[in-house]
């Protein structure tokens, strides 16, 4: 069991039912999934793009990305229907936290004039979405084999009820957000 799933079960949950004015423990929001996902729109000209990004994305991760398909044709960016055109991967559980708590204490501390996750990126439904530019934050990654890669997102999805319960929790887990205001 990861440190910090352990730490959320034993003490930031009771933190945050005080902090939020909940009456049940089991209304406090909880961590439920996190996904990575990239639009690869370059590998429609270049194949092996998408082998790269495979291959970063199962890196990182520890689990095996989907390829996203074009569910309908556009023209202007020559899409047919069905063409892979892009890759995800869902965490849940074990792997989650795992994941979660490497971003937190390995990977943002690379990140170049870091200065905090902007908190305008919450969708009011315990949705936290970042983009990240740079993929060489993550040490698993050798700057030299990837030649190009378009920039990817990760979201946290929590079961927080609006956006004050998702800021909180992602607080509370150590995601530093820059301060309101």
């Amino acid at each position: 069991m990861s440190d910090l799933r352990e730490k959320y079960n034993k003490e930031i949950k009771k933190e945050l039912k005080s902090v939020l004015g909940l009456s049940n423990i089991m209304a406090v929001p909880a961590l439920k999934a996190i996904t990575v996902n990239a639009g690869l729109g370059a590998s429609l000209t270049n194949a092996k793009i998408m082998e790269v990004v495979l291959s970063f994305f199962t890196d990182i991760t520890g689990q095996k990305p989907v390829v996203t398909r074009a569910r309908k044709a556009i023209s202007n960016f020559k899409i047919r229907e069905g063409m892979p055109i892009g890759a995800k991967v869902t965490l849940r559980g074990e792997n989650m936290w795992m994941f979660f708590e490497k971003f937190v204490n390995i990977v943002v501390p690379r990140i170049k004039d870091f200065r905090g996750f902007d908190t305008k990126s919450f969708d009011g439904k315990g949705g936290y979405s970042i983009g990240i530019k740079d993929h060489t934050i993550f040490p698993e990654i050798d700057p030299n084999v990837i030649e190009k890669m378009s920039s990817f997102e990760i979201t946290f999805q929590t079961t927080g009820k609006n956006k004050e319960e998702t800021e909180t929790l992602l607080r509370s887990l150590g995601l530093p957000l820059k301060k309101n205001g």
